[in-house]
């Protein structure tokens, strides 16, 4: 699988759009953060992110502040790094930071839909 890339707004539109026929998950990444790494590289070693169970954005925070605080006011859950948030249905059903985020725990929330 690979990353669909978050770097507009109009990417949160289509990503809240998609959200109405199937979860999309985003990805908050620090690119200056050893901790964020290491979680972004755990999450890529998933099952749930190597078998495409659900559409994986990456969004850098270095580059793209503006979209996390775009998105964590218009879902209520606020910026952390590295952070994961699913959306089904423009609605927030999974949101984790740092060492929480769990690639298995998305995957069975995801089944048990």
């Amino acid at each position: 699988m690979s990353w669909l890339h978050f770097s507009s707004q109009n990417h949160w539109e289509e990503l809240l759009s998609a959200s109405e026929q199937a979860p999309q998950l985003i990805f908050k990444h620090s690119t200056r953060c050893s901790i964020s790494s290491m979680v972004l590289n755990r999450f890529e070693a998933s099952d749930l992110y190597r078998t495409a169970a659900l559409p994986c954005w990456f969004l850098d925070l270095i580059a793209f502040r503006d979209l996390s605080n775009l998105i964590a006011a218009e879902t209520q859950v606020w910026h952390e790094s590295p952070q994961c948030i699913v959306i089904d249905k423009s609605k927030v059903i999974y949101a984790e930071s740092h060492g929480s985020i769990d690639a298995k725990a998305i995957q069975q929330l995801i089944l048990d839909k």
